[in-house]
């Protein structure tokens, strides 16, 4: 069985995690970097973004607008906890705008610094120890009535709850820590 959607996000932190010869759909995929850890490497990064070009991928940069730039991005991807405002006149000309939220006031704040496309997490029930609750696919679907923002659907997508996400009314979901376990989920996705 597969899920059928318009995109599929996927977060990594690290370059050398992903395989993309794993993607073979086009225009369909869209990563978020995401490495709070390390500097980045500028020439890696560029290297990583002209083969996400051939392959008609979208790569966004979370939080750092100087390395957007830099390696000529198609975005940059604002997290929950980023509450700083960026000239959005300047951002829209040059750069699309993702953000991340987890709950209604996480939303607006995100409206506010010009996203298009907020990914709202936990949607199923997750591990972590200190992140018990979740939204499910009723509370989800609630929220997306009430935004013209696009919503994507993020957290405890499994591979067994994987056929969960048609029920959603969402056009794409993101996937965050069943890549490092199970990088062939990508093949799972058409």
């Amino acid at each position: 069985m597969f899920v059928s959607k318009n995109n599929y996000y996927l977060y990594i932190e690290n370059t050398k995690t992903l395989n993309l010869s794993l993607i073979k759909k086009r225009n369909k995929f869209i990563i978020i970097y995401r490495n709070n850890n390390n500097h980045e490497n500028i020439d890696q990064l560029k290297r990583f973004r002209n083969e996400c070009k051939k392959r008609s991928i979208e790569f966004y940069i979370a939080n750092n607008l100087h390395t957007a730039i830099k390696c000529k991005a198609d975005g940059i991807y604002i997290s929950s906890y980023n509450k700083k405002h960026y000239n959005i006149p300047f951002i829209e000309n040059s750069l699309k705008i993702i953000g991340s939220a987890h709950n209604m006031r996480e939303i607006y704040e995100k409206k506010n610094q010009g996203c298009k496309t907020i990914v709202l997490s936990r949607l199923f029930k997750t591990d972590y120890a200190n992140k018990r609750t979740y939204l499910g696919v009723v509370k989800f679907n609630l929220a997306k009535a009430n935004f013209k923002e696009e919503l994507v659907p993020l957290g405890g997508i499994r591979c067994k709850n994987l056929n969960l996400l048609r029920l959603t009314r969402a056009n794409s979901f993101a996937i965050l820590s069943e890549i490092k376990k199970k990088p062939a989920i990508i093949r799972r996705l058409f």
